[in-house]
């Protein structure tokens, strides 16, 4: 934004100062009414012909800069999706191997629960060397 209000501001000063530069040359030119008459007329032609140019060149490049920043960021949307994508996958493995630890150590309990339960009650000095 501070960039149009920079280039704005250029803009109006180049043509102040074409305007101004060009009414002191032909006020102070050594020539007949007539004659700077037709000269502003020119200039004036001339200077209005810039800033059309100047105000379509500055509207292409607008364009042309505002179709890269899309381009840009859906570039960036797009990388960001599939890093979201590739984290819950990586998520969904870690959670696939947990479960199946925690079900190893399920069935480990209850095997030893069972064990327990068909030998017999064991002693708490049995329970901490089984364990």
């Amino acid at each position: 934004m501070a960039e149009r209000d920079d280039f704005g501001a250029f803009l109006l000063g180049f043509v102040v100062g074409g305007l101004t530069g060009a009414i002191v040359s032909l006020l102070l030119a050594p020539q007949s009414g007539e004659e700077t008459r037709a000269q502003i007329r020119e200039k004036t032609i001339e200077l209005r012909d810039r800033v059309a140019d100047t105000a379509e060149d500055t509207y292409a490049r607008a364009e042309a800069a505002a179709a890269d920043a899309r381009a840009r960021a859906e570039e960036w949307a797009q990388i960001a999706k599939e890093r979201a994508e590739e984290l819950q996958r990586r998520g969904q493995v870690v959670l696939e191997e947990q479960r199946s630890k925690l079900g190893s150590a399920l069935d480990a309990a209850r095997k030893s629960a069972g064990k327990k339960a068909e030998g017999g009650e064991m002693t708490s000095d049995e329970d901490q060397a089984s364990a």
